[in-house]
């Protein structure tokens, strides 16, 4: 039976708009039940968009069944992901999460649904993730690496356990354990920075501390090696996103291969990304643009 997917939706009818066309063009949406938690308005000038962004929901089709939550207050989106998480995962053992400025390759849901079964019963796996960074380096068909990722991502009932909402908790063990510096990349990116900016009010990420999380209970997530999901999300539009298009990708044509491997980091994979984040692709002032490129990936849609 595919996992349920739960979609998380604003002020952004025109996203949310393409993320439900190109997830209802996946291989096997016409047997997925969707659920749409659309978040309430923050001011009175977010009424219309929020009205045209339910309207948009209740008329989503293409599935085997849509659900709309529509949020009377303002959750805001780390409240609102870490309650529709947790309300999915009470009702099923397993949940595929979508954002509103997430578009999806037409095999997104086959990656998904095919990981979520192989890994059911490996510990080791916390989560599976859709999304990889545009790096030129050939990458494996699937790899694990430590922690765990928002741009189109899914978990078990047993790996949510593990999420900890308590930033100050995670920083003081990450620091006990003495693992800040494999935490940040060695250097070449500033997680534990952005734990610091959730701690005091600077940030309300729920992603740093579901990173945080998997990372302190040495947790894995599985990554394709060609990018199911692209996200629109950074033209301005969002909250907290900034334009650029550091992270764009064209979203893979063809499908991944889920065959099971072995649960250990893919070093090759992590020495990738450690370059694409610090040395230039995202980051071509290091110490002077560094923390607005982790806004722009970290503080839009997934973070």
């Amino acid at each position: 039976m595919p996992a349920p997917v739960a979609v998380f939706a604003f002020n952004r009818p025109h996203h949310l708009h393409q993320t439900l066309t190109t997830l209802a063009q996946n291989e096997g949406a016409e047997t997925t039940t969707v659920t749409i938690y659309c978040d309430g308005p923050r001011h009175e000038q977010d009424h219309s968009n929020i009205e045209a962004v339910r309207a948009i929901a209740h008329g989503g089709n293409g599935f085997a069944q849509v659900q709309v939550v529509e949020r009377e207050a303002n959750c805001g989106l780390a409240r609102s992901i870490i309650m529709g998480v947790t309300e999915q995962l009470r009702q099923h053992e397993q949940v595929i999460v979508v954002e509103d400025d997430l578009v999806t390759s037409p095999f997104f849901l086959r990656y998904m649904n095919q990981a979520l079964e192989v890994y059911a019963e490996c510990d080791r796996v916390i989560s599976i993730h859709g999304y990889i960074y545009p790096i030129d380096t050939p990458l494996p068909e699937t790899f694990f690496l430590r922690g765990a990722d928002c741009w189109g991502w899914a978990t078990w009932r047993r790996g949510w356990a593990l999420f900890n909402p308590d930033g100050q908790a995670l920083l003081t063990e990450l620091e006990r354990q003495q693992l800040l510096l494999a935490f940040d990349l060695e250097g070449a990116y500033p997680f534990s920075q952005m734990l610091r900016d959730q701690i005091a009010g600077r940030n309300n990420s729920w992603a740093i501390r579901w990173h945080a999380s998997a990372f302190l209970a040495d947790r894995l997530t599985l990554y394709p090696g060609r990018s199911l999901v692209h996200n629109i999300g950074h033209d301005d539009s969002g909250t907290h996103s900034q334009r650029t298009g550091t992270y764009d990708v064209v979203v893979s044509p063809t499908p991944i291969r889920v065959e099971a491997i072995a649960p250990v980091p893919c070093a090759a994979a992590r020495a990738a990304v450690k370059q694409y984040l610090g040395l230039g692709q995202c980051c071509p002032s290091p110490v002077t643009r560094v923390l607005s490129q982790v806004k722009k990936l970290f503080y839009s849609a997934p973070f």
